[in-house]
């Protein structure tokens, strides 16, 4: 049998070879990509990405919040939604039932009938929504355990390019992000696309104009 020291010096000796064969030149240098770092924002962009995704959209003034929430349940049949601890009130409709998650356990959650957050930023490019799991946007298994989410997204947080997007991030240090393109959905290798493995199954915006 070939000992432990054998076998190392046999190593060394094929690693000098290959670096005698290859020499010691530089590795090239690659040219850095120009991606574009903005642009002018479209929300017509934003919709018709989330639309493409087969994202629920409605549209409505700041004044107009909590309607549009009652609007968006009703559509869903859902009566009761869960929302972060720190969710504005005023953006919540009377006659619906809001559980608020100040501890809630992940069987709770699951048993939902979904969540109501508000967001970070959305990239009107992808169609996407970052969450930085804020007071308003709750921790994360609040928004990856239900089987629906309702986001509310200002138009004044979407920008035009994702290096816009992650610039947004910057001052938030440590704190997890979520992005979010779209339902949840994935595809096996017979590609049978499947919803709602990593995520919502059915996701709805109420855009803020």
């Amino acid at each position: 049998m070939v000992g432990e020291k054998e076998m190392s010096a046999a190593k060394r000796e094929i690693l000098k070879r290959v670096r005698d064969a290859i020499g010691q030149a530089e590795p090239p240098v690659l040219p850095l990509r120009n991606y574009r770092q903005g642009g002018v924002v479209s929300v017509e962009d934003f919709i018709e990405k989330l639309i493409d995704y087969n994202a629920g959209v409605y549209r409505c003034s700041p004044d107009a919040i909590a309607g549009m929430v009652a609007h968006a349940m009703d559509t869903r049949g859902k009566w009761s939604l869960l929302i972060p601890a720190g969710f504005p009130a005023a953006w919540l409709p009377a006659g619906r039932d809001f559980i608020r998650d100040l501890g809630l356990d992940y069987a709770m959650i699951d048993r939902s009938e979904g969540a109501l957050t508000a967001c970070t930023a959305a990239i009107s490019m992808t169609g996407t929504i970052i969450l930085s799991h804020s007071e308003t946007e709750g921790r994360r298994a609040l928004t990856l355990i239900p089987d629906y989410h309702l986001c509310i997204v200002h138009a004044n947080q979407i920008v035009e390019t994702v290096p816009e997007g992650i610039r947004r991030l910057r001052d938030l240090q440590t704190r997890p992000i979520t992005t979010i393109s779209g339902p949840s959905a994935t595809a096996d290798i017979e590609m049978t696309r499947i919803k709602g493995v990593h995520g919502p199954r059915t996701l709805d915006v109420i855009l803020v104009e």
